[in-house]
């Protein structure tokens, strides 16, 4: 019997569930940090197993909107939700359930979708608290099994990733069986150099930053040519990321070539440039250019 379908993975944001589809999948296709917003589109991995393909579809985390961008990425949680076949609901076990885990556990209620919760981080916890965030968990209005977690260590993830397999419809693969994410190559380079601007910047740009790759080609075997450019809001979070005497954008442009490079497999040179664009996040037009429905 073949079975394929989607789980979307809903929870606050920086709980985890960019590291969850990294692990199920086997390779990074979503970036991760430590960050509030820094997932803002729906990223898919695809997982397989046997003769079941598992399309985990990582949502930005669930916020109040404030301004275009997270309202867009507000009406995207809601929409992978409603085309769902399952949801997986990821809480901070070191943080139990709060306000924000109830509403988003409500709009899982009300969106009928089967539903499955993890409590994530568990190897952080002493086996008291565990059970005080497994209880919690169990609480929420939910119809839903609870599953103890650590997406960054492995344990408990084959237990999980079995049940929610078993959750898929009946009916063909959507996607080849070697492909891990549904990810054009240019949104993927991009996200791999925001997650390095990201790491290594503080307070509000990393929110305010977003990556555009304009142009990816390979002049010859074993080297590939990637010029980016990186939107800012102001001029001072422009000079924050180049740094005195050019610092700090070579420090990001060292640290996503590398990672550009393992996702390639070549040689990279990287040209990045820094725009300032004043209230980016309000731009309707340059948000559609950024694929952030």
């Amino acid at each position: 019997m073949i079975r394929s379908g989607f789980v979307a993975l809903a929870g606050r944001p920086n709980v985890g569930k960019s590291t969850f589809v990294n692990a199920v999948v086997g390779e990074k296709v979503a970036i991760v940090s430590d960050r509030p917003q820094t997932t803002r589109r729906a990223i898919r991995g695809i997982h397989h197993t046997g003769e079941t393909q598992m399309v985990l579809v990582d949502l930005p985390g669930v916020q109040r909107p404030r301004d275009a961008l997270t309202s867009r990425m507000a009406r995207r949680v809601q929409h992978e939700l409603e085309e769902a076949d399952a949801a997986l609901l990821i809480l901070n076990g070191e943080q139990g359930v709060g306000p924000g885990d109830r509403f988003i556990a409500k709009a899982l209620a009300d969106a009928k979708v089967a539903t499955v919760i993890a409590v994530n981080k568990a190897d952080r916890l002493s086996s008291g608290s565990l059970m005080s965030a497994l209880q919690q968990a169990a609480e929420l209005e939910l119809d839903a099994e609870v599953f103890p977690i650590s997406a960054r260590r492995g344990s408990g993830m084959a237990e999980l990733v079995e049940h929610l397999s078993s959750l898929m419809p009946e009916g063909p693969f959507m996607f080849s069986a070697q492909a891990a994410s549904d990810q054009p190559r240019e949104q993927l380079l991009a996200e791999l150099i925001r997650e390095a601007v990201i790491r290594r910047t503080f307070q509000e740009v990393p929110h305010a930053v977003e990556v555009m790759v304009e142009e990816v080609e390979s002049p010859r075997d074993g080297l590939v040519r990637v010029r980016a450019l990186i939107w800012v809001e102001s001029d001072s979070q422009k000079g924050i990321l180049i740094g005195a005497h050019g610092r700090m954008i070579k420090a990001i442009g060292m640290a996503a070539r590398r990672e550009l490079q393992r996702v390639t497999g070549s040689q990279v040179h990287l040209d990045l440039s820094v725009r300032v664009r004043k209230d980016w996040r309000a731009d309707e037009g340059l948000l559609d250019r950024l694929g952030i429905d």
